[in-house]
Formats: structure tokens, sequence, C-alpha cells
């Protein structure tokens, strides 16, 4: 009787013009990942944010995503890495950044403006347009995210989409994220979307929802930290290494900058 080997060969040698290792599974491969500096967001995506993908940080205001940037990319420059940010809204703090840690001599910041350009028609030139329509600011800042992501050097992008509406967010086509999808696995940059919902779809590898769970205050005036809870909705690629299915969820504190001043 033939043992399990030779008929696992004859089968495969009979399948191999139409279904190559038709009985063995491909190996899978070790997704790079880059640590976020915050342990509990590590562990919740088995290493950190994905290298050469999209990640989407998702919620309302004050539920924790532009400080998992700002921790992700201090990270990323206390290795040696330069990284750049582009502010759709000019939102971006640099004394913050500073303070938690980002050098922003290795930081190149996009401010987006929103102003008209001479080419544009006569309708779109009232000053009510330059005050209330927001696609001039939010072409320049894909247009900066793709110039960036084409050329290549730097090793995480953030491209801060916070303040815009979900409306306009979801008009983004979706040609614009699978070329930034590309770009980011070429040049293997970690590009990161904030927003208040998922835009990227099915070109981001990894979706967390962030939310506000509480805030720790001394006496109830000061504001000592911040607790957040982060919801893990889509994690494409995992580590060969993970074998225990991790939670869906994490929770992590952020010291307020002024309590952190007066403890040191």
């Amino acid at each position: 009787m033939p043992s399990s080997a030779s008929l696992r060969k004859q089968i495969e040698s009979a399948f191999e013009h139409r279904y190559p290792s038709v009985l063995t599974p491909s190996a899978k491969a070790v997704r790079e990942v880059a640590s976020t500096g915050i342990s509990q967001i590590d562990d919740l995506l088995n290493g950190g944010l994905p290298v050469g993908a999209i990640t989407e940080l998702t919620g309302p205001a004050s539920s924790g995503k532009t400080s998992i940037a700002i921790a992700a990319l201090s990270r990323r420059i206390q290795e040696g890495g330069v990284c750049a940010w582009v502010d759709a809204n000019d939102a971006f703090d640099p004394e913050s950044a500073a303070a938690n840690g980002i050098s922003l001599n290795q930081l190149l910041w996009v401010r987006c403006s929103g102003t008209q350009t001479a080419n544009q028609p006569d309708k779109f030139r009232t000053s009510n347009f330059r005050q209330t329509q927001p696609w001039p600011r939010l072409d320049q800042a894909l247009r900066a995210t793709d110039l960036i992501l084409q050329s290549g050097g730097f090793a995480s992008v953030v491209l801060d989409l916070a303040d815009e509406s979900i409306e306009h967010g979801r008009r983004i086509p979706l040609a614009t994220w699978f070329r930034y999808r590309q770009a980011a696995d070429r040049t293997r940059c970690s590009l990161i979307v904030l927003g208040k919902a998922p835009y990227a779809q099915s070109s981001a590898a990894v979706v967390l929802e962030c939310e506000q769970a509480a805030l720790d205050s001394a006496n109830h005036n000061v504001i000592r930290r911040f607790i957040y809870k982060v919801h893990r909705h889509r994690e494409r690629f995992t580590s060969i290494t993970s074998i225990d299915r991790k939670p869906p969820a994490s929770i992590w504190s952020a010291h307020a900058m002024w309590n952190t001043e007066k403890r040191a």
C-alpha cells in the first residue's frame, strides 16, 4: 500500500499544470511592521503599524488618533527616519509634536491653504467660496501626499483629514487610494490616514477606530491623563508567529503635557 507521501506526490503531479501545490499551502511571508511606541497598540496589531501599507486611524475629535500618529512618527524619527505630515486643515501643532518627542528637523510639514489658482473658473473665485469650499485645500493635501509617496525617502507619512467631513472624505476616488497603496509598498513607507471615518476601503491594510474612554483628573479640576479605547476593524496582514487570536480592542492612556512637566 503506497504511503501518504507518495499519494500526495501523485496527486500534485496530476494537478501541477492547473493547481500548483494543490495539497501544500504556500508559506506565509512575515509582514514588516513599525512600532508605535504604545505597547497596547503594538500588541493589538501584532507588533505595530504595517510598513509599506496604509493605516487608517478613525474617530471623532479628542479620540486619540492624532496622539497615536504623533507617537508613531516620534518612534520612526528616533530610529533615524524622516517623516512628513500633510495638514489638510492647518490644524497641526508643532509645539505639541516637539513636546512628544518629534524632532522638527526631521519632519516635513505641509500646510494646505486652499488658495484659489488663476486658471479656475470665475464662479469659483468668490470670497464666500474661499471660506466654505474645502476642495482646493483637500486637493492640495491629496496632491502633496502623492508627490511625497512617489518621491520616496520617507519612513512615515501622515495624511491628516481629521477635520474633513465624512461626505468629502468619501468622495476621494478609489484610484487615489490604490495609487497611494502601490507607492507606499514600493517605497516601504507607512502611510497613516487620520479621519472621522475610513475612506481607503480595500486599499487600507489596517483600520483602527478610536474613542475616548475616560478622563483622569485631580480634584475634578486639572486633567492628569486621557484614557482611550481602540477597536481593530481590519488587519489584512498578520505575522506568521501569531498563534493566538488578538483581542479586537485595547485601552491605553496618555498623560497631559502639563502633568508630565510637573512630575519631571
